[in-house]
């Protein structure tokens, strides 16, 4: 058999064991099963971060008009939007970001990371460069579909290298799949890890934005009768199986399976997931919405000790074609100033501030180590080929330069690191890429052994390129 058909045949298994799992709701990430957890190694006398939120602003976020501001560069480079004075004295953030103004003091921004010209200027190669901390190589298509030998998410490797929760997933991602509906982006799967420390997914909607479950699964009122029928069709799905799985790779299967039934009966995990159990006073500070509540929904999370929560910002199709951001989310080729100032902005700005103050006033902050990221930045000069002259200009894609804010999880806040250009076109002073955001997040983490063993015995390193950014601790 050649190469193109033994990677063609991984794919389809591959998709056929990850669509099980995931019908069945037990594609949790690290359940402690023999022999595939690492131990995490934790540096020194420092003290590691429990958790971490990942925030992902699907898109790729205008960094000039947010948080690499530029009100002195030409005309066609600025744009429509002031800076701000903040709680912190060395950072200033867009003037449509007052809540989180008043925050700042928590944050540290990244204001240098490019991706050197290592992937092509778009979104998928962008998703798998920042999710992995790999570089996705010249010629990574846009419609790339994830791929079993992938290198895996950085969530997934957190939940490999941390010690097995004892009734929750290691690595949990909500309130959707990212990219556009059904689309299966690639960088957030465990890949060459394999489909069982994929994370878990909760799926919420924008009607029903309190409403968390995992797929084909209700963890809110699932009868016994109801689970008896499920566990009878994945008995079916077991014995179809063995057409596609060795006997090793069912045994595991089954081992899982026992695993997430005993989760999705457990009290503990029903009430983890039910938002609707904080006081109305709390949602009423993070906001209206599912990425309000998906916010809120982290916080519960890491409260709970989940290793890994990722929050991927989900839009609303309908919401941006009747407002004209036709992009999708931040993705703003169209109207770049009135959809971020009328929309996206204030979408975010409430429950992100709301979730750095929440989880200060809880004592959680320096345990947990929040990071708000995306695929790209904007470009820096004003109008887009896409919206064709339009009155209000957009901003094109921009992998050269972007931002990304840091929070807790030991890092000193009020702080930037790095600087970008004049009119924020490229990195100039600390220069950093997504391998080295990567390796932050391991160290913060407590992660500095990426050694690990496959199922075919071979031993790799997961992340060898990159370095921590440790000058931000």
């Amino acid at each position: 058999m050649n190469r193109y058909a033994i990677c063609k045949r991984r794919e389809n298994q591959l998709i056929d064991r990850r669509a099980m799992l995931t019908a069945s709701g037990v594609s949790f990430l690290g359940l402690g099963l023999p022999g595939v957890l690492d131990a995490a190694a934790v540096s020194g006398s420092r003290k590691a971060a429990n958790s971490t939120i990942l925030i992902w602003l699907n898109g790729g976020p205008s960094h000039i008009d947010l948080w690499d501001m530029k009100p002195n560069a030409p005309s066609e480079n600025r744009g429509e939007f002031s800076p701000i004075n903040t709680s912190a004295p060395d950072i200033q953030l867009c003037e449509h970001l007052p809540m989180l103004s008043k925050q700042a003091h928590h944050l540290a921004i990244i204001r240098s990371l490019g991706h050197f010209r290592r992937g092509p200027n778009d979104h998928h190669p962008g998703y798998y460069y920042n999710l992995t901390g790999h570089a996705p190589g010249p010629t990574f298509p846009n419609s790339r579909q994830p791929q079993p030998d992938d290198w895996p998410y950085i969530g997934s490797v957190v939940g490999l290298k941390q010690p097995p929760h004892p009734y929750l997933p290691q690595a949990i991602s909500l309130p959707d799949l990212t990219g556009e509906p059904g689309a299966r982006r690639p960088g957030q799967f465990a890949g060459l890890l394999g489909v069982l420390h994929d994370p878990m997914y909760l799926i919420a909607e924008h009607k029903t934005p309190t409403e968390f479950r995992a797929p084909a699964l209700s963890l809110t009122e699932v009868t016994a009768e109801r689970m008896h029928d499920r566990w009878q069709l994945l008995a079916e799905l077991d014995r179809a199986r063995g057409q596609l799985e060795t006997s090793a790779m069912a045994d595991t299967f089954n081992q899982f399976q026992n695993k997430a039934f005993d989760l999705l009966a457990s009290a503990k995990t029903r009430s983890a997931f039910d938002v609707m159990l904080e006081p109305e006073v709390v949602r009423e500070r993070y906001g209206p919405g599912v990425n309000a509540m998906s916010m809120l929904m982290a916080r519960r999370l890491v409260e709970a000790e989940v290793p890994f929560v990722t929050v991927f910002w989900k839009h609303d199709p309908e919401e941006d074609k009747k407002r004209g951001c036709l992009g999708g989310a931040w993705d703003t080729h169209w109207k770049n100033f009135s959809c971020l100032k009328d929309y996206l902005l204030p979408l975010f700005d409430r429950p992100f501030s709301a979730l750095l103050d929440d989880l200060h006033q809880r004592g959680l902050l320096e345990d947990t180590l929040v990071v708000v990221t995306s695929e790209m930045g904007r470009s820096p000069k004003l109008g887009d080929k896409r919206s064709r002259g339009a009155a209000e200009p957009g901003r094109d894609h921009w992998t050269h330069c972007m931002s990304v804010l840091m929070a807790g999880g030991g890092v000193q806040g009020g702080q930037v690191h790095g600087t970008s250009d004049k009119i924020a076109a490229y990195p100039k002073d600390n220069p950093v890429g997504p391998e080295d955001i990567a390796k932050t997040i391991y160290y913060a983490m407590g992660i500095d052994d990426l050694t690990h063993t496959l199922p075919d015995g071979r031993r790799i390193n997961l992340m060898e390129e990159g370095a921590p950014i440790s000058a931000l601790f």
